[in-house]
């Protein structure tokens, strides 16, 4: 149940304020419409808008909504480079301690799910897969069989060994092969993740919101009329800008974005411009899909609706106002 800000404890803790959603939901709108109302400095959480040159597929704030109410971690990779999760944990991090260091509130606001998870749980700091150790493991199971190298995994790591059967071939020899090379278990890597977490909790006053409509079918309505919309900005133009370039391609992360891969895909000549718009409306509901689910396991999490069961928009200032109302009284 959604504590009311009045029954909420107070809490010294600095506080950071998450604003989640599916896309197409209105989270822009309303974290610029809550900065008016609270000493709030925005942080994007979204993979695409990370990228330079892709604003209109995106549907990346407008340079006059930016000059409102800046965003930070927008526009901070060439679309050639990647960005991971560890990047972005990292740089949102010091961009939340930088905003408080100012006295102001960190707004997080997005709807990429796993960077919000990563920032939240930590990140274990895996090794990348050592093909040479992989080989090595593989041969050993050859000659003794996946059970012999299970007890090799339960000498140095006893806790994962017992959550691994004995003939799960490639969770064992990925634990091995973290542990070798490393020299850190899964177990030991894990713990350290969970440092992190507890760490974000105990340091911070963490207030998490999702906004959505009641029906799906409203949001598909959205989703499609925005998709036309950014077709009639001139979305065409901007992805014929990105392969003028010459040293992009459509397996980048950039460019495998929601919207961005079909409209790739259809001036490669894969397919007509009409159906490259039913993929990319169907890519962007499918997209939708994955974040309400990620979101309905969330905990901790207060809904509000943008608009009424009987699919009625209420207005900006209503929803403002509900979001006040999960906040403690004095935020700083």
């Amino acid at each position: 149940m959604n504590t009311p800000a009045a029954q909420m404890p107070e809490s010294d803790k600095p506080l950071i304020i998450f604003l989640m959603g599916p896309t197409a939901s209105g989270k822009t709108d309303l974290a610029i419409g809550l900065r008016e109302q609270l000493p709030v400095d925005l942080i994007s959480v979204d993979s695409a808008l990370v990228y330079r040159g892709l604003d209109i597929g995106s549907a990346k704030p407008s340079a006059e909504e930016l000059a409102q109410a800046p965003h930070r971690l927008i526009d901070i990779r060439d679309p050639a480079e990647r960005y991971s999760v560890a990047e972005f944990r990292r740089d949102a991090l010091e961009a939340i301690e930088s905003i408080h260091a100012a006295s102001r509130i960190p707004l997080l606001v997005g709807g990429t799910m796993m960077y919000f998870k990563v920032l939240l749980e930590g990140l274990a700091d895996m090794p990348e897969t050592d093909l040479a150790e992989r080989a090595i493991i593989n041969e050993a199971a050859e000659q003794h069989g996946w059970a012999h190298v299970h007890a090799q995994l339960a000498k140095v790591d006893p806790e994962t060994a017992s959550t691994i059967h004995p003939n799960h071939s490639q969770r064992i020899s990925r634990a091995l092969e973290v542990y070798r090379t490393s020299g850190k278990t899964m177990t030991q890597l894990r713990a350290e993740q969970a440092r992190q977490q507890q760490d974000l909790f105990s340091r911070y006053q963490i207030v998490q919101v999702a906004i959505a409509p009641h029906d799906r079918k409203v949001l598909h309505r959205r989703i499609e009329r925005r998709f036309h919309l950014m077709l009639e900005q001139g979305f065409v133009d901007e992805v014929i800008g990105l392969r003028a370039r010459g040293d992009l391609e459509k397996d980048l992360p950039a460019i495998r974005a929601v919207g961005y891969r079909q409209m790739w895909e259809h001036l490669d000549g894969d397919y007509a411009y009409s159906e490259m718009i039913d993929k990319g409306v169907a890519a962007t509901r499918q997209l939708a899909k994955r974040q309400l689910t990620w979101l309905r396991g969330w905990d901790n999490l207060n809904w509000v609706y943008t608009d009424t069961e009987s699919g009625e928009n209420r207005k900006k200032t209503t929803l403002i106002n509900e979001i006040l109302n999960f906040l403690p009284h004095q935020p700083l």
